[in-house]
């Protein structure tokens, strides 16, 4: 069951990264993460409402909100600062970069999830899994070199910095996800609710503070659709991700592999939809990474 939850994440994933670009395209970078951030936490007070008003029936759904404590608080505030953190670089990054090259950078997340997992949860993944991470690998240094042939250079470009290390910054999130998720067995809308009130938070002090009182020397404010979808691509996301890593019998190597599969969407429906290039060579780059996705999946 949490690798179906995993697929229908990564498909939903796929479709946030889409909009992402769209929003972003020669728009300011941090007023569309706050907004898109806030859009999608809307829902989320009137489940709280309704876990509080009725909780006898609300106990009985996936989408009951329950009480939380101060130490619940602190550990999901964590969270909140290593995401937030992350996806400043990663939107700053998708802006100055091809979809078609971000999002399988952000796909190599698997790789330093598994490092993580195998040493600080134990975690033995099995010889195909390990083959399959090898293949996705190899397939990014694929990318690399594609990418030299659109000027981007990996060593010179900040915004190929941006996005490594927001992928770096996002593997503790997901290793972090299993901690509070299986381990300390926090529900799951219990961390979405709180985890999207301090993202929304943070993102929007962040804002006021950087952006807003030099506003008028960035790149002006454009309000696009893609915006709000944003958020409600994310929240949806979320929820069946947390469902997934929930389960008991999930390794966070492989739901993390899955989710991130999400490249296939971004990269089908992104790359044509901008019309970037060199499409043919980025295309076997990126059966690499689903001959490896495979592979753990087939394992």
């Amino acid at each position: 069951m949490w690798i179906t939850l995993g697929l229908i994440s990564s498909l939903l994933l796929g479709l946030y990264d889409v909009c992402k670009k769209h929003a972003l395209h020669q728009n300011a970078v941090l007023p569309v993460l706050f907004l898109s951030v806030a859009c999608g936490f809307i829902p989320l007070p009137f489940l709280m409402a309704a876990s509080r008003l009725a909780p006898e029936i609300m106990q009985g759904t996936l989408v009951y909100i329950p009480a939380s404590s101060t130490l619940q608080h602190a550990h999901i505030f964590i969270k909140s600062l290593i995401v937030s953190s992350s996806w400043v670089l990663a939107y700053f990054a998708m802006k100055h970069l091809p979809i078609s090259m971000v999002s399988p950078i952000r796909a190599s997340a698997p790789v330093w999830t598994l490092i993580g997992a195998v040493l600080f949860f134990h975690e033995r993944p099995e010889p195909l899994q390990w083959a399959g991470m090898a293949v996705v690998f190899a397939s990014y240094y694929a990318f690399s070199v594609i990418g030299r042939s659109e000027g981007v250079t990996f060593h010179r470009s900040r915004w190929i910095y941006c996005i490594f290390l927001a992928t770096f910054i996002g593997t503790f999130s997901s290793l972090y996800d299993k901690y509070l998720l299986q381990q300390l067995h926090y529900e799951p809308m219990l961390v979405q609710y709180w985890f999207s009130f301090y993202n929304m938070v943070l993102l929007g002090t962040f804002t006021g503070i950087v952006w807003w009182p030099r506003r008028t020397s960035f790149t002006p404010l454009q309000w696009r659709i893609s915006i709000p979808l944003i958020g409600v691509l994310l929240l949806a996301s979320d929820f069946f991700y947390f469902h997934g890593v929930r389960d008991p019998d999930a390794l966070i190597v492989v739901l993390s592999v899955l989710r991130r599969s999400s490249v296939v969407v971004s990269f089908a429906v992104g790359a044509l939809l901008f019309g970037e290039r060199n499409l043919g060579h980025k295309a076997w780059a990126l059966a690499g990474v689903l001959t490896g996705v495979l592979l753990i999946v087939l394992s």
